[in-house]
């Protein structure tokens, strides 16, 4: 079927803002003394902050009726970060001209709270370029499940399967797919030679690499 919809991540995809979530939850876990290591903080990279803190604090045994303090701190503290530190990534810019300039319906997905959705949108300055926004925060289950995806694309008035997405975490990748979208990921560095990103339709290096080769081999 014919694309007609672009729908983006935001976290590490429009925003730098991994490590400033990764700062934000080491200085919280900190506090009940806890330490992740890199590799375990990147087997939950994408979550929902909810399901993040829920999965480390039952795995080291940390009362449950500090699920909900923890992450309103974590949650508080990355938005400041943002605010004060966030980079936005390369290329974000060229490839919302590129799918405003083929007159795409554009949307964001995202597993974070609808404050970040606004900071970032004000941020970028991409509130212009957008038809619809849709946060997994609420939903009963977040990513790696498609819900935020299909969400958006309802939104958007727009059939699953007509959908291009972008994303740069394994569990958003498995969202995308099981939502029937076309999915290109666009991961870390560090993550780049990662075998499980063939699992997605398309793997760049940068958002600005994003061409009309590409989608063209897209969208046939």
């Amino acid at each position: 079927m014919e694309l007609k919809a672009a729908i983006f991540d935001i976290d590490g995809l429009l925003v730098d803002s991994e490590p400033l979530w990764n700062e934000a939850a080491a200085e919280v876990f900190s506090q009940y003394g806890v330490n992740l290591t890199q590799d375990q903080y990147k087997t939950t990279t994408g979550l929902r902050t909810k399901e993040f803190v829920q999965w480390w604090f039952s795995y080291f045994q940390i009362a449950s009726d500090e699920y909900a303090r923890a992450e309103k701190k974590i949650v508080t503290s990355v938005l400041e970060k943002i605010e004060s530190r966030g980079m936005i990534m390369p290329g974000v810019q060229h490839i919302f001209d590129f799918f405003t300039r083929k007159s795409f319906k554009i949307g964001l997905a995202t597993s974070s709270p609808p404050a970040l959705i606004d900071l970032v949108v004000g941020m970028t300055g991409l509130a212009p370029f957008l038809h619809a926004t849709s946060s997994a925060e609420d939903l009963p289950y977040g990513k790696p499940h498609p819900q935020v995806y299909l969400n958006c694309a309802a939104q958007l008035g727009t059939d699953p399967v007509s959908c291009i997405c972008f994303e740069d975490s394994f569990n958003g990748m498995i969202a995308v797919k099981s939502a029937r979208m076309k999915c290109v990921v666009v991961p870390h560095a560090s993550q780049a030679k990662d075998e499980r990103w063939g699992a997605a339709d398309l793997k760049i290096l940068s958002l600005q690499n994003f061409g009309e080769i590409h989608f063209n081999m897209m969208n046939e």
